[in-house]
């Protein structure tokens, strides 16, 4: 645990209700122009929670690195990805919904879903939604570490199918490097029709 960071106040009191199996739900990837969303489902084992666990988003990719395979390693884990013709057919809600039921659907016997956000998905199981969740809750800490660790990933290998684009260094997200990128060679398939920036350029071409 981190000092002031995320517990595991809500998955005991759950615990103790006789909730056996508590998973915390995040994602990765809902602003991006490029790639897919990620979402990951994990459910923690209370005897064995990995030190130093925080919203992804106040750690360093060094650091999440680092954590990414104790969580895998000591918990239940599942991974949603919704891909790019999914965002721009669904919208990126539902898509993200969509990738977040997908993990949650890999591991057997959830009996509480904790989502970070206000929105929840679909499940077989209670859902309650948590806004900042990641800085609530351990479970929803582990797996934004979990889905931004692998979307990171991914962005990676695309980055060596499509290097002109800096995928390695902004992750499809809308930096002024990646638009230079879209001014001059114009969208990839990574691409989101769907977004607002990309269908301009498309309907400017």
């Amino acid at each position: 645990m981190v000092k002031g960071g995320p517990d595991f106040t809500i998955e005991l009191k759950a615990m103790r209700k006789g909730a056996k199996r508590v998973c915390g739900i995040d994602e990765a990837g809902r602003g991006p122009w490029a790639g897919p969303v990620v979402a990951a489902a994990v459910v923690l084992d209370p005897n064995n929670i990995p030190h130093g666990l925080n919203d992804s988003k106040k750690l360093t990719e060094a650091r999440r690195e680092a954590l990414f395979e104790p969580i895998m390693a000591s918990a239940k884990v599942g991974i949603g990805i919704a891909e790019v013709d999914r965002i721009d057919r669904d919208n990126i809600l539902q898509a993200t919904l969509w990738a977040m039921a997908q993990a949650v659907g890999q591991i057997d016997g959830v009996a509480l879903a904790l989502v970070d956000g206000n929105r929840a998905p679909q499940l077989p199981c209670p859902v309650q939604t948590i806004i900042e969740g990641d800085a609530t809750s351990l479970s929803i800490a582990a797996a934004s570490i979990i889905a931004k660790v692998t979307r990171d990933r991914i962005m990676l290998g695309h980055d060596a199918t499509y290097p002109q684009y800096g995928f390695a260094r902004h992750k499809g997200y809308g930096t002024a490097l990646h638009q230079d990128a879209l001014r001059r060679l114009g969208p990839t398939p990574l691409h989101r029709r769907s977004f607002a920036p990309i269908a301009a350029l498309l309907a400017a071409r």
